[in-house]
């Protein structure tokens, strides 16, 4: 899946957190100075192309939906992100994370407990 810019991040979120929506209706989501309805309307369409969005026409307009969940995304995106700079390490990934201080010795134990728990369910 390709990935995304800022504001196609930014458009799908009002797609996942609104459901399906006309372009017309993206509008109502920013301040002024709004977005020409054109920009909107390219962005949209280019999402579609990148696969995360699909529509349903009415009459001579189109409702886009989200077919990619956001937790999809994030999960691609979080992969990608551990490839790209921490060698496929999901342990080099979290060990910079307690390294910065991002992580508290409790969330990782919080973290550890949950890895555990996942790990026993596989089992049942």
């Amino acid at each position: 899946m390709k990935r995304l810019t800022a504001k196609e991040e930014e458009i799908m979120g009002f797609f996942w957190t609104k459901g399906p929506l006309f372009v017309k209706e993206l509008l109502t989501f920013y301040d002024d100075p709004k977005p020409h309805f054109n920009t909107l309307s390219t962005i949209v369409r280019g999402l579609e192309e990148k696969g995360y969005l699909s529509h349903e026409a009415f009459g001579n307009t189109y409702r886009y939906f989200a077919i990619v969940t956001e937790d999809s995304f994030r999960a691609r995106t979080l992969k990608s992100v551990i490839s790209k700079y921490f060698n496929n390490s999901f342990l080099g990934a979290v060990s910079s994370l307690v390294k910065e201080e991002d992580i508290s010795i409790e969330e990782l134990k919080e973290l550890i407990r949950q890895v555990e728990e996942g790990e026993n369910e596989k089992k049942q």
